[in-house]
C-alpha cells in the first residue's frame, strides 16, 4: 500500500467507527437496538446517496480491498463468540415447549421463503435452483439471538421463564439456520469439490482432540496463553473451512461451539477474560467496518414501484409467517395468549444475523443486487418492529400505562435449561445496544 492508501485507510475506519457509534446512539434514543443504528449508517454510507457518489469519494476503491479484510476479520471473532453461547449439553434437555417454537418458528418461514424464492426465480441450473430455494427459507426463518438477547435484557425479562424460552428457541434457530446454510453450502460446491469429503473428519477432529486440548488450555495455561492458543485456532478453523468451500464462518462459528463445552463443569472466570476480549474488538471496531462493507450492495434509491411491491409482499410474509409459527406454537404448549402473543414478536428479531446470512447467500451467487437490498431492508424493518410491539404487548393495565414485565404462566425452567440471562449475554451488549 502507498503512504496515500494507508492514510485514507486510517481515516476511514476512524468515520465508520465514529458513524456507527452515532448510529447506534440515536437508534437507543428511538427505543431500537443500537445495531439497526450501524446497519442504518453503514447502509447510507453505499450507494443509496447520491447514486454512490458519497460512498466513492470517502471509500476509494483502492482501500476498500483492506476494508473488506478488516470486515472479515471482525465477522471470524463475532461467529466465534456467537458460538460460544452455545452449551450443546445443555441443548439436549430442552423443554419440549422451546424445541416445538424453535421447530414450528423455522417450518413455517422456510416454506414460505421457499415459496417466494419460486416467485423471484431462482438460478439456471439444477443445483442452483435448489440452493436458491433453500437459502429463501434460511433467510425468512432466521432469528437474531444476540439481537433478541438485548431486547430481552432491555425489557427485564431476562430472568422469567417467558424470557428465557424465548432465548432457547432462539438459540436452537440459529442452530438450525446455520446448519441449514451449511447444506447450501455444500450444495453449491466449490471449485475443487473433493475437498468437502474433509468436511466430517474435520469435525471429529474438532471433537476428539481440539476441545480436550481447549480445556486442558483453560485449566493449566495463563490466560494470556489461553488468549494465544484459542485465536490462533480460530484462525486456522476459518482457514479450513473456507478451503473446504463451506465459508469461514462455519469453522469460526464451529470452534466457538467447540469451546463452549469444552468448559463445561470449569468455573466460569476460566474463560470470562478470554470471552471479554474476544468479543471486544469486533463490537467496536470490526463489525461497524462489516455493516459499511455490507451496505456497498444495498441501494436503496433504486428500488421503483415493482420492487417497493416486492417489499410489501416480503415484509408481510416474513413477518406473518414467523409469527403466527412462534405464536401458534406458545399457545398449543399452553402459554396464555398474551404471551404468545409475545414470543411471535420476539422471534421476529432478525438483525445482524439475518445480514450475515445474505452477505454469505450474495457471496454464494443466489442473490442479486436488487433481492440482496430487498432481503436487507426487510431484516431492518421486522426488527425494528419488535420494540414497539413489546411496547404494546407488555404495557401494565396500571394507571400511566407503564410497561412492566409480564407474569407468564409456564412453569420456570429446570435446572440444565438452557439459561442464557442477563450475565451470560453480557458481553453482547455494547453490539446489541
Amino acid at each position: 500500500m502507498t503512504s496515500s492508501q494507508i492514510t485514507a485507510l486510517f481515516i476511514d475506519v476512524a468515520l465508520i467507527v465514529t458513524l456507527a457509534r452515532a448510529g447506534g446512539a440515536v437508534a437507543r434514543r428511538c427505543g431500537q437496538p443500537a445495531v439497526i443504528g450501524e446497519i442504518v449508517a453503514g447502509i447510507l454510507l453505499g450507494p443509496t446517496l447520491l447514486h454512490g457518489s458519497v460512498s466513492e469519494t470517502v471509500f476509494p476503491l483502492a482501500v476498500r480491498s483492506e476494508l473488506a479484510a478488516l470486515a472479515d476479520v471482525g465477522l471470524m471473532l463475532f461467529m466465534f463468540a456467537l458460538g460460544m453461547e452455545f452449551d450443546l449439553s445443555a441443548k439436549r434437555s430442552v423443554r419440549r415447549t422451546s424445541l416445538s417454537i424453535a421447530t414450528c418458528s423455522m417450518v413455517l418461514p422456510f416454506a414460505v421463503g421457499a415459496g417466494i424464492g419460486l416467485w423471484w426465480g431462482p438460478g439456471e441450473t439444477e443445483a442452483s435452483k435448489l440452493a436458491h430455494l433453500l437459502f429463501m427459507g434460511i433467510a425468512l426463518s432466521v432469528t437474531a439471538f444476540p439481537v433478541l438477547a438485548r431486547i430481552i435484557e432491555d425489557r427485564g425479562i431476562a430472568r422469567t421463564p417467558l424470557g428465557q424460552l424465548a432465548l432457547a428457541s432462539a438459540a436452537l434457530c440459529d442452530i438450525f439456520a446455520w446448519t441449514f446454510l451449511g447444506v447450501v453450502m455444500l450444495i453449491c460446491g466449490s471449485s475443487a469439490p473433493w475437498r468437502l469429503l474433509w468436511a466430517v473428519p474435520y469435525l471429529i477432529l474438532l471433537i476428539t482432540a481440539v476441545r480436550p486440548l481447549l480445556r486442558t488450555v483453560m485449566r493449566k495455561a495463563s490466560r494470556e496463553l489461553d488468549l494465544v492458543v484459542t485465536f490462533v485456532g480460530l484462525l486456522a478453523s476459518s482457514a479450513a473451512t473456507e478451503w473446504m468451500g463451506l465459508h469461514f464462518i462455519s469453522g469460526a462459528f464451529a470452534l466457538g461451539i467447540v469451546r463452549a463445552n469444552a468448559r463445561r463443569g470449569l468455573p466460569e472466570e476460566a474463560d470470562a477474560r478470554l470471552r471479554q476480549n474476544i468479543s471486544t474488538l469486533p463490537e467496536r471496531i470490526f463489525m461497524p467496518i462489516y455493516f459499511v462493507v455490507a451496505g456497498w450492495n444495498v441501494d436503496l434509491s433504486a428500488l421503483g414501484p415493482s420492487q417497493l411491491r416486492d417489499l410489501s409482499v416480503l415484509l408481510l410474509a416474513a413477518m406473518a409467517a414467523k409469527f403466527l409459527a412462534a405464536a401458534g406454537a406458545a399457545r398449543l404448549s399452553g402459554m396464555p395468549v398474551r404471551e404468545s402473543a409475545v414470543m411471535g414478536a420476539l422471534m421476529n428479531t432478525r438483525g445482524l444475523t439475518e445480514l450475515i446470512v445474505l452477505t454469505a447467500g450474495r457471496e454464494m451467487g443466489l442473490l442479486d443486487d436488487t433481492q440482496y437490498t430487498l432481503l436487507v431492508t426487510m431484516a431492518v424493518l421486522t426488527t425494528m418492529s419488535t420494540g414497539p410491539a413489546l411496547n404494546r404487548l407488555l404495557r401494565s393495565s396500571e394507571p400511566g400505562g407503564e410497561t412492566t414485565p409480564p407474569t407468564p404462566s409456564a412453569p420456570p425452567l429446570p435446572a440444565g435449561e438452557p439459561a442464557h440471562d442477563a450475565a451470560s449475554t453480557s458481553h453482547l451488549r455494547e453490539t446489541q445496544g
